[in-house]
């Protein structure tokens, strides 16, 4: 008599594998968060530790990665449900946390998001990846944190730590909830038809134009470091940017929620885009100033990135091409030239001008989506029925949809932007004192980047070359500058003062 069948990972009905879930989808969804969250730890964190002074290197990339750490633990409290949940305000879901069995492991659902006709009748159902419900919040708040990590690179170099660690949850809550909400979870945006395919405004130009409101409240860092703030090491920079560019296929391959069409024309376009606005950077570089900058590729693929992301999935990849050749330029022209010319933006000390490389590059994507979308691949992912670009016959009203929802980004972030920091500012500084900013990480953190004589010891070069050491029986002895470090574990070193 044959035995009964083992239970195994493959049998059906298993409690683990409903009906609704597709493993497939599951696997992608959990795949995509991993490389969004690469994004920020490691690929931020390496950036802002390496394209800042050595002095700052510390305190950069602990900026980034507290504000990692501290948006997941808000999201699952309240804010993931104040972004994705039941609808509460046209901008604003109810509150709620994101941590019990029940919750996490039914299928996931955007419950605001069904699209009604003017007559009331329903035109999209609301939507439902094939996953649970954890996977969403997992995803989600990959690209909550690296919001703010982006938004912390207008801030380097002088701003107070324990100022930081209190504005990130203010303003995940009151800042980044709102606008997901409004334009992905189902609100007043949303339904009205802008398009944010994957985070151009949502994410980069909420942290750009928050970044450039933080800098102002906060003020510049020493003119000294102004002046001067040469990379520390260049290299690891460029290693940080190949894990942003490459982690992108997660930030726009994963915003379909599924595997599909979409998916694949999105991280296509997010590379051809990437490229064409690098390669577009570097020409002007060596057209205006006669050489290539490696600091400004870098910039120049990130603005390719930054704008292709609000239309990644829904344009023809001709169409990539020709926004990274936007991407390239315009945000070079406002901070190379632009930017030098006004008294105002030269005032605001945005550390690594994340107000062109975001805010402008976000803005120019959302615009460029609104006039290249096509409708075919609209209809694959767009909530509402025969949405199109301008060229496609939507007439100019979704280019005044495309300005409206940007200006209600840009608006509502520079109030809530300014409030929070205000508030804070009455109780924590909001910047360093000057004689902190003079030493940097040591002052900051007790910490620094490289210990470079010995274990940690510093070595101080305005002490005279030789100094005299008490000897045996009483005598002294002369010990030179090498000497010196010789007993301090520098063998072999070879030191330029």
């Amino acid at each position: 008599m044959a035995s009964p069948p083992q239970p195994g990972p493959y049998m059906p009905d298993l409690p683990a594998v409903p009906a609704w879930l597709n493993k497939g989808d599951t696997a992608w969804q959990l795949v995509a968060a991993t490389f969004v969250g690469i994004q920020s730890m490691p690929g931020l964190v390496v950036i802002y530790g390496s394209i800042v002074k050595k002095k700052w290197a510390v305190n950069s990339a602990f900026m980034a990665l507290y504000a990692y750490a501290s948006t997941l633990i808000v999201w699952v409290l309240v804010g993931f449900r104040m972004a994705f949940g039941d609808r509460l305000l046209p901008f604003w879901a109810k509150a709620g946390p994101a941590l019990t069995q029940d919750f996490l492991v039914q299928r996931a659902v955007f419950p605001a998001t069904a699209h009604y006709g003017s007559d009331g009748t329903l035109e999209t159902p609301r939507t439902e990846p094939f996953y649970a419900e954890a996977a969403l919040v997992l995803f989600e708040f990959e690209f909550a944190a690296i919001t703010l990590v982006l938004l912390a690179g207008s801030l380097l170099g002088r701003m107070n730590i324990k100022a930081w660690m209190a504005f990130t949850p203010l303003w995940l809550l009151f800042s980044y909830t709102v606008g997901a909400f409004s334009l992905w979870g189902g609100g007043f945006l949303y339904q009205w038809g802008v398009i944010d395919y994957s985070g151009g405004y949502v994410i980069h130009l909420s942290s750009g134009v928050a970044g450039f409101t933080a800098a102002y409240w906060v003020g510049p860092r020493l003119k000294s470091d102004r002046e001067r703030f040469s990379p520390n090491n260049i290299l690891l920079m460029i290693a940080g940017g190949g894990l942003l560019w490459l982690g992108w296929a997660g930030f726009n391959g994963g915003a379909p929620y599924a595997p599909n069409v979409t998916a694949t024309v999105a991280v296509l376009n997010t590379n051809v885009s990437a490229a064409t606005s690098l390669l577009t950077w570097t020409c002007l570089d060596v057209i205006f100033f006669g050489k290539p900058s490696v600091i400004g590729a870098v910039q120049g693929m990130m603005t390719g990135l930054v704008c292709i992301t609000p239309g990644a999935g829904l344009v023809h990849t001709w169409s990539a091409m020709l926004m990274g050749m936007f991407a390239g330029s315009v945000p070079w022209f406002t901070m190379m030239i632009l930017h030098k010319k006004s008294t105002f933006l030269m005032k605001v000390d945005d550390t690594l001008a994340v107000f062109h490389t975001h805010a402008v590059a976000g803005i120019l994507g959302g615009v460029l989506t609104g006039l290249l979308a096509t409708p075919e691949l609209c209809a694959l992912d767009c909530p509402i029925p025969n949405m199109r670009g301008v060229f496609y016959g939507s007439g100019i009203g979704q280019l005044g949809k495309q300005l409206g929802g940007a200006l209600f980004v840009t608006v509502w972030n520079l109030i809530v932007t300014s409030a929070i920091l205000l508030c804070i500012g009455l109780f924590i500084p909001l910047r360093m004192s000057d004689d902190q900013l003079m030493i940097g990480d040591d002052a900051a953190h007790g910490e620094e980047a490289y210990a470079l004589w010995g274990d940690g010891e510093k070595f101080d070069v305005t002490r005279p070359e030789t100094t005299r050491t008490g000897g045996a029986g009483g005598a002294g002895r002369e010990d030179t500058m090498e000497q010196r470090l010789t007993n301090m574990g520098a063998r072999g070193v070879t030191i330029q003062l």
